[in-house]
């Protein structure tokens, strides 16, 4: 679930506003769900871990969690994550393919022929 108003900016310290940030702010609540539910559960438990480990990861029924950061910091831990996002998705589809053309008897390959 995607809260749009964790992208809202105070961008009255006079810096030029994140590009990043600003294209996020344009998009409609319903793209940026969309495009969430588009990565499968197991890249969003990658992504969930590498942002846990990033941050920190103390258990919330146990303590008060609080993560302050400056703009450009979150900015460039939601790039990243981004950037990660979009890695996993592209190996998840070259393995879908790769068992794809493997599986299949007729089409059968052996991997040591292939250069890539």
């Amino acid at each position: 679930m995607i809260n749009p108003e964790f992208l809202t900016t105070d961008n009255n310290d006079g810096h030029e506003g994140n590009a990043l940030i600003q294209y996020l702010q344009d998009q409609s609540p319903d793209v940026l769900q969309r495009v969430a539910k588009s990565a499968s559960s197991d890249i969003q438990d990658i992504i969930r871990h590498n942002v846990q480990g990033l941050l920190g990861m103390l258990p919330g029924e146990q303590f008060e969690v609080k993560v302050s950061s400056s703009r450009d910091n979150f900015a460039s831990l939601l790039a990243s994550a981004m950037m990660t996002g979009y890695f996993l998705r592209q190996m998840e589809q070259r393995k879908e393919l790769e068992e794809s053309m493997f599986s299949d008897e007729a089409m059968e390959v052996d991997p040591e022929d292939l250069d890539f």
